[in-house]
């Protein structure tokens, strides 16, 4: 298994045509200056040490240590195996709102941006905790299954939008149905599922299936995003605002932080309720809430052994630049037998 850290820096291997275009160049300028000098045989007798393979393997020796720093600048990386790691930590599962109110602009730059914001800076603070991510709206979907690669959670939240699900409102029971299966560990005694929302469009009772995740040994910790004062819903097309979202009477639509919902599901299910306005209060209050958890120790596969490998190319890169400098275009004594361009 190979990673290569800076594959932008093959672009320096174009750097080798230019060299041997540029070398093809000079030496047709050589023949064409040398022929108004003097004629061929004439040349010959006046530099007869002269050689033409030697020229050549100048180049090509410059073109290989061009290559080697290029390799190098890319450092390829070499893994040399698969072991089992021993991770400590809470299975986290985030609920995501997706549903359009999110996308009011009473908190910046929106509901459903800030949403994404606030579970990046608390998934930056997790160690060994295994994390998953459900989206949902008018129904609940998994977008990341439980896992310990943080990288591809953060790519998969980033991506997530209120386009996803095309039936609106807020299934926050769904989520919590879909959030039990995600708990895999039996021996896992600590799981743990957030639920960010504004709250709002709420359907169906959530006491009997907040109690439900409790007996499973699941806590919901709801986090509000969005103020009490509430903002309308924008329509945009291409990022440039069309109008605001209206109701069936016309009138125009005002979606509000519902936050009684918020903490009676809380409130259910042995969790707290945390308002969203403050990314880092809310950060460091999920800190204190994993922290104080009993961890569960489990198995996880990763390639361990990633090495640099670029100190030898950079190490024959200079190696061939010391031997390009130090090789003369003068006929050495075992080439002039071997006589590879029948010069006489």
């Amino acid at each position: 298994m190979y990673q290569l850290e800076q594959p932008i820096y093959f672009y320096v291997l174009f750097a080798i045509p230019v060299v041997v275009v540029l070398f093809l160049l000079v030496m047709i300028w050589k023949k064409r200056t040398q022929k108004k000098f003097a004629d061929a045989s004439l040349l010959k007798k006046l530099s007869p040490e002269r050689s033409t393979f030697k020229s050549i393997l100048k180049v090509l020796v410059l073109s290989l240590a061009i290559a080697c720093m290029s390799f190098g600048l890319v450092n390829p990386k070499i893994g040399t195996k698969i072991e089992e790691v021993k991770r400590e930590g809470v299975d986290v599962v985030f609920a995501l709102d997706v549903s359009k109110s999110m996308l009011a602009e009473d908190i910046a730059p929106n509901r459903l941006e800030k949403s994404k914001q606030l579970v990046t800076q608390i998934i930056n603070t997790l160690t060994g905790d295994r994390i998953g991510i459900i989206g949902y709206a008018g129904s609940a979907f998994p977008q990341v299954p439980i896992t310990t690669d943080f990288s591809s959670a953060k790519l998969f939240l980033s991506g997530m939008n209120t386009d996803m699900v095309s039936s609106q409102g807020t299934a926050i029971n769904e989520a919590i149905k879909m959030a039990e299966t995600y708990y895999n560990d039996e021996d896992q005694t600590n799981r743990v599922l957030f639920i960010i929302s504004d709250g709002e469009d709420h359907e169906g009772s959530f006491s009997e299936i907040a109690s439900e995740a409790k007996k499973l040994g699941i806590r919901i910790f709801t986090i509000g995003v969005g103020t009490l004062n509430g903002a309308p819903i924008p329509i945009k097309r291409n990022g440039i605002l069309q109008s605001y979202k209206r109701d069936e009477n016309g009138e125009q639509v005002i979606t509000r932080l519902g936050e009684e919902t918020l903490k009676g599901i809380a409130n259910a299910a042995d969790g707290e309720y945390l308002n969203g306005a403050n990314t880092k209060e809310v950060v460091d209050k999920v800190k204190a809430i994993l922290n104080g958890m009993d961890k569960k120790e489990f198995d996880s596969k990763q390639f361990t052994d990633f090495k640099d490998q670029f100190q030898w190319f950079l190490g024959g890169a200079l190696f061939l630049l010391i031997f390009d400098v130090l090789l003369l275009e003068r006929k050495t004594s075992w080439l002039k037998k071997l006589n590879l361009f029948n010069e006489k």
